[in-house]
């Protein structure tokens, strides 16, 4: 399986985040991706690569494109713009990262751009908890080349890769910001993809729901999302991933939510898993793009199941047996140290899985 890395990712290094209530040390941090990165080196899964990241070759690869295909253009603008104009209300701004502290909600208007930075970092963000930052930008930006280059890699006949970012994407929508996500990088993947496959699904295995995937998909008849998650009445990012959100318009039917209660264990949460995988295969997608966190490891400070780092093979496994060209995104996973092991024990438990497979025919 081939990996491309983000040789940028650590400029966004955020320092503090909102959570319940207080400003703590980020959970997001530049780490994650150097253990995965360390682990699978050891096991020697396989190639890693960066992409270009020159301004030539950025124009050139159609990056550009595929973010305005699933981001609207004020947003895109707004974030590449955010750190310049912040530090331009105050020098001092340059050692303090940007968080938003207010917010449009039901009634208020979404639709006129404010001219006050605080209220346009509202307008763009749903939480408290994604400090924007000087690097924020350039390590987004380089994120969404390597899910650029992973899709590019199955359209070129790989059987699989794996997009090794952060900052992560699935929480980030077609204009906000949020849950550690700037650009959604799982959707940057499936817009490549559908330049060959006509129906392409999501199956989105962390532990938050991917409310900016959802929200970016859902009236798409073409592009099935299913998420896996913990419970939208006591879990973040709450607001949406309950059941009975089916999708809208043509897109009614293409999207499938199958949130879990605080404290499931394995054997449920792979049943669930399952009848994801089914739909899958009842939607005929041709292609799959797996937003892949492992925070539903028991370990992790910041969510509520109970899987163990044996289970995330059998995890790659069961994504295997779908048999369909996948491109994963690397998504959440917070208990650091063992975040390595287990985002790649579900690569290689998909990669052996896969190899004991006939290969299917790319149309």
């Amino acid at each position: 399986m081939q990996t491309f890395h983000n040789p940028l990712h650590a400029q966004h290094a955020g320092q503090f985040e909102m959570f319940r209530g207080q400003l703590v040390p980020c959970h997001e941090v530049p780490s994650r991706v150097d253990f995965v990165l360390a682990e699978l080196q050891r096991r020697q899964l396989g190639p890693i690569a960066a992409p270009a990241l020159d301004a030539a070759a950025l124009a050139a690869s159609g990056l550009a494109e595929a973010l305005a295909a699933v981001h609207q253009p004020r947003y895109l603008s707004f974030i590449e713009s955010a750190w310049s104009q912040w530090v331009a209300l105050n020098p001092a701004h340059a050692s303090q990262d940007a968080l938003p502290s207010v917010w449009p909600v039901r009634g208020f208007r979404a639709d006129v751009e404010p001219d006050n930075f605080a209220a346009r970092m509202g307008l763009y963000s749903f939480d408290a908890g994604s400090p924007l930052t000087a690097g924020t930008w350039a390590a987004a930006q380089a994120g969404a080349a390597c899910a650029l280059a992973a899709a590019n890699a199955v359209l070129a006949g790989a059987p699989s890769a794996f997009a090794l970012t952060r900052p992560p994407g699935h929480h980030a929508g077609p204009d906000f910001f949020g849950g550690y996500c700037f650009i959604n990088n799982a959707a940057v993947a499936v817009h490549t993809l559908r330049q060959r496959f006509a129906r392409v699904a999501v199956l989105d295995v962390d532990y938050h729901h991917g409310n900016g995937t959802q929200s970016i998909f859902y009236s798409h008849p073409d592009v099935l999302t299913v998420s896996l998650h913990g419970d939208p009445r006591t879990e973040y990012p709450f607001f949406l991933g309950h059941a009975n959100e089916r999708g809208e318009g043509a897109g009614l039917g293409a999207n499938l939510n199958l949130p879990l209660p605080r404290g499931t264990g394995f054997d449920v949460w792979h049943a669930a898993l399952h009848i994801a995988c089914q739909a899958v295969a009842d939607f005929g997608a041709q292609a799959l793009v797996v937003p892949l966190g492992v925070d539903t490891f028991a370990g992790d400070p910041i969510s509520g199941f109970v899987l163990q780092s044996a289970d995330y093979l059998q995890v790659g496994q069961t994504l295997a047996s779908l048999g369909l060209p996948t491109v994963f995104t690397f998504e959440g996973g917070y208990a650091v140290a063992e975040v390595g092991v287990n985002t790649v024990n579900v690569l290689e438990g998909f990669k052996q899985a896969s190899s004991l497979q006939v290969p299917r025919q790319m149309p």
